[in-house]
């Protein structure tokens, strides 16, 4: 699993739960995902929300235990490319 693309987000002030950035994702060979949103809870906890589609339903959900882990690899990323030479995506 990896984060393919990545790019932060404008701070929407007054939000309780802020996007931070938007990302690509391949679970395998044979799975991508476009669009995922890695969220920040006030707590500093971090959350993954799927695209929506057909009137605002969800494409995809994840157990927990992937939502953390997706949440962990995208942070990683973010953190990543915002240390490479000022750049805010990673390809």
């Amino acid at each position: 699993m990896k984060v393919t693309d990545i790019h932060r987000t404008t701070p929407q002030p007054g939000k309780a739960v802020r996007a931070l950035a938007t990302f690509d994702l391949e679970f395998s060979e044979d799975v991508r995902m476009f669009g995922l949103k890695l969220m920040e809870t006030p707590s500093g906890r971090f959350l993954i929300y799927a695209p929506s589609a057909n009137g605002g339903r969800r494409l995809a959900t994840f157990s927990p235990s992937l939502s953390d882990k997706i949440a962990d690899l995208a942070a990683s990323e973010l953190e990543r490319a915002n240390n490479s030479h000022g750049s805010n995506s990673r390809n």
